[in-house]
């Protein structure tokens, strides 16, 4: 079966990148031969209801995503579209990622009032993010920073920067780029500096497993090296996070069927940090990912995240 009896229900939340996102799906689906039609069906998940304090401070995981895997499972949807770093790494059952598209640039961006680099930022400067990785790597790099919590979509970020709320803000630059604020960007951070969160820059189309109708159409749109490289990265997560949030930094780079994938495990404070590489046969992503958790747990990760937890757990 390669078509459906209805349109093509994309499932997505209502955020100005959500919705280029999902648009950017159903403009993909579109001239496939055959292709049925495409509708939204809007979402509010947890995470764009709970807008007063930081994810990381609340309980649970999957704050952009269970509400939309929900309408998945019930069939009220046919296609869920999202960022993928912010899919659990750990799939509810019936529910499989049908396609990886390509991705963006994965790296951090800073914004700054003043134009001027991260590096250059006075002492004391507020710099606003929602990222526990974020955090923890900028207070490495900068530890006479004031890190503020950010919270909203990308222009509100933006909003908040011009209206001067804060010195600096650092974004994903895939959302920056995708809504158009390209003119905004001051710098790339680098990645000696920055590493990105897991699977940063990727959007993944989750769809009921054995739905081979609507894998037909995802999966036309997958991007082989994007899913490969996010995988590793993916894997190395699970093994790591535990069940809660943690400042975990990858990028998997995919070159002539080799992988390399890069990590690093920050304490909130910036103060501590273990950093390894782990590379081989791009068909062994998953084992790559896997074996780079071990090596850094070896090497102080572990404790590392320990100590994360059990604040967490205390708070």
């Amino acid at each position: 079966m390669t078509s459906t009896s209805h349109p093509l229900r994309i499932g997505t939340r209502r955020s100005d990148l959500a919705r280029w996102q999902a648009n950017h799906v159903a403009d993909r689906i579109a001239p496939l031969a055959g292709s049925p039609a495409t509708e939204m069906v809007y979402i509010k998940t947890e995470g764009d209801r709970i807008t007063d304090v930081p994810l990381h401070a609340v309980q649970g995981k999957s704050f952009f995503t269970k509400e939309i895997e929900q309408a998945l499972l019930d069939d009220r949807v046919d296609i869920a579209v999202h960022s993928l770093k912010d899919l659990a790494t750990e799939m509810p059952d019936g529910l499989v990622i049908g396609a990886v598209l390509e991705r963006e640039d994965p790296r951090d961006v800073l914004l700054s009032h003043s134009g001027v680099s991260l590096e250059a930022l006075p002492q004391g400067a507020r710099v606003g993010t929602s990222s526990l990785r974020r955090r923890a790597l900028i207070a490495r790099w900068r530890s006479d920073l004031e890190l503020v919590d950010l919270r909203g979509n990308v222009p509100t970020r933006i909003n908040k920067l011009k209206e001067g709320e804060f010195d600096a803000i650092v974004l994903a630059a895939a959302g920056v780029k995708r809504l158009g604020f390209d003119a905004d960007i001051t710098e790339y951070l680098p990645l000696e500096h920055v590493l990105p969160a897991v699977a940063q820059g990727a959007v993944a189309l989750q769809v009921r497993q054995g739905d081979e109708g609507v894998l037909h159409w995802a999966g036309q749109l997958d991007h082989a090296e994007t899913r490969q490289a996010t995988a590793a990265e993916r894997a190395l997560l699970n093994r790591l996070e535990g069940g809660c949030q943690v400042p975990v930094g990858a990028l998997a780079v995919v070159t002539m069927g080799e992988l390399s994938l890069r990590s690093v495990v920050c304490s909130l404070d910036g103060v501590r940090s273990v950093e390894a590489t782990c590379e081989g046969a791009v068909d062994k992503a998953e084992d790559i990912g896997r074996d780079l958790a071990n090596t850094l747990s070896e090497q102080g990760a572990g404790a590392i995240l320990a100590e994360i937890r059990a604040a967490a757990g205390d708070a």
